[in-house]
C-alpha cells in the first residue's frame, strides 16, 4: 500500500495504521503542540524545506514547489525503531528507518509553499509522528546544486521507548524479513528505499549489507 494524501487526511492514525499501544500514541493535541513547537524554532524567515531520507524520498504524498537532492552531515541511516504498526504488528515487531548521530546522509529536500504551509506540515505531522518517536530539528542542509538551506530533519528521539539502540545487520535483517502491517511487508520498505537511492545515483554503506541479508532471508523462505 502506498501512503496517499487522500488516506492521510482522511485516517484515524488510531487505527489506519494497525494497532497502536494507547501509552504510545500521540492525539492531535500533541502533534500540534509538537509542530507549533517546532515552528517556533524556525531559525529564520527563509523557506522551509523538509529533508526525506527514507519514504519521504519515493512517495513525499507533499505540495512543494521545489526539489533538489542533498546531503546531511553528521547524521547516517539506522533501522533503529522497533515496528509495532504500519509494516509490523506488536507480535511481529519490524524495524523502522530514523536518523542517528554520526556520518553523512543523502536524500532529497523538498521547498513547501508559505501559503499552506501549516497545512502541508500538519499532514507530515500525522505521518510520521503518530507515536512522537522522532526529534523534528533544524538543520543546515547542503543541496546539489550549491545551495545551503535551513531545512527540517526527522532525527530519532533516543529517550523514546521504542527505540532500539542495537540496528547492526545481523540483528535488523531477520525482524525487517519477517514483519508485515496493513502498509504492507517491512521488507519492501526496504527494497523501495534501496531501489530510489540507486535511481538517484546514491550510495549508502550502511545500508547494502542489510539489503543483502534481508534479500536472502525473503529467498530462503521460498525455498
Amino acid at each position: 500500500m502506498v501512503l496517499t494524501r487522500d488516506f492521510l487526511l482522511k485516517a484515524d492514525c488510531k487505527t489506519a495504521f494497525g494497532t497502536i499501544e494507547e501509552s504510545l500514541f500521540w492525539s492531535p493535541e500533541q502533534r500540534a503542540a509538537s509542530l507549533a513547537a517546532t515552528l517556533a524554532c524556525r531559525p529564520d524567515d527563509s523557506p522551509v524545506w523538509i529533508f526525506g531520507y527514507g519514504s519521504l524520498i519515493w512517495n513525499p504524498a507533499l505540495n512543494y514547489i521545489d526539489s533538489c537532492t542533498g546531503t546531511l552531515l553528521g547524521w547516517h541511516r539506522a533501522f533503529c525503531l522497533r515496528l509495532t504498526a504500519g509494516r509490523g504488528t506488536s507480535c511481529q515487531p519490524g524495524r523502522m528507518l530514523a536518523l542517528k548521530q554520526g556520518g553523512r546522509t543523502t536524500g532529497v529536500a523538498y521547498c513547501l509553499n508559505e501559503d499552506v504551509l501549516e497545512e502541508e506540515l500538519s499532514l507530515l505531522w500525522k505521518r510520521e509522528m503518530i507515536t512522537g518517536c522522532y526529534l523534528p530539528t533544524w538543520c543546515r542542509l547542503s543541496l546539489d546544486d550549491g545551495r545551503t538551506v535551513n531545512a527540517l530533519v526527522f532525527i530519532i528521539d533516543p529517550r523514546h521507548p521504542l527505540y532500539e539502540s542495537d540496528s547492526c545487520p545481523q540483528v535488523v535483517a531477520p525482524l525487517i524479513a519477517a514483519a508485515s502491517g496493513p502498509l504492507g511487508s517491512n521488507a519492501q520498505y526496504l527494497f523501495s528505499l534501496d531501489k530510489a537511492l540507486k535511481l538517484l545515483g546514491m550510495k549508502d554503506d550502511c545500508l547494502d549489507e542489510l539489503v543483502s541479508r534481508v534479500r536472502e532471508l525473503k529467498t530462503n523462505d521460498l525455498l
